[in-house]
């Protein structure tokens, strides 16, 4: 049996996801409609492939012992699902991300708490290097259950613009 010549994975068509560069203006505002609690086996999964070793999140005494009440979730595992929230709002349609600043981890997060986040556009212009793109700039927060912020931090991506579509 020979295999097909155009697999359906490679001849399907995909739709365009995500907004483009004119689909942002400046001070707008975003919720971003998913939610992820974060669970004990998540953080434990991302310790192993990351080979985050640290004590505080493997050993619920040691944490004890520092005044937390369990094994906290790693923060870099929270700022990714943050992070991973927002990109359909964000930057789904494409576009190289060009830095994050002002990372600030601002409440503790444990094991079965739910994270959501919101955005706010904070700058929007033309790319001067690539006219098929303009650059946009976010400050995205993201929110426990308690609706208590656990982390902010701005980012930028280059965003493909409607006309070069």
């Amino acid at each position: 049996m020979t295999p097909p010549n155009n697999p359906p994975w490679i001849t399907a068509k995909t739709k365009k996801r995500g907004r483009f560069f004119e689909d942002f203006s400046k001070d707008q505002k975003l919720q971003h409609p998913h939610a992820k609690t974060l669970t004990q086996t998540d953080n434990n999964l991302f310790i192993a492939i990351t080979m985050q070793m640290n004590p505080l999140y493997l050993n619920r005494q040691y944490a004890q012992k520092l005044g937390h009440e369990t094994i906290p979730i790693h923060p870099l595992l929270v700022f990714n699902t943050i992070l991973g929230i927002s990109v359909e709002d964000l930057s789904e349609a494409g576009g190289v991300f060009l830095g994050l600043d002002k990372l600030a981890f601002r409440e503790t997060v444990y094991p079965n708490d739910t994270l959501t986040a919101a955005s706010q556009t904070i700058q929007t212009r033309p790319s001067q290097t690539r006219p098929t793109h303009g650059i946009v700039r976010w400050k995205t927060q993201g929110f426990n259950q308690k609706n208590a912020c656990v982390l902010e931090y701005e980012r930028a991506n280059l965003i493909p613009r409607k006309q070069t579509q």
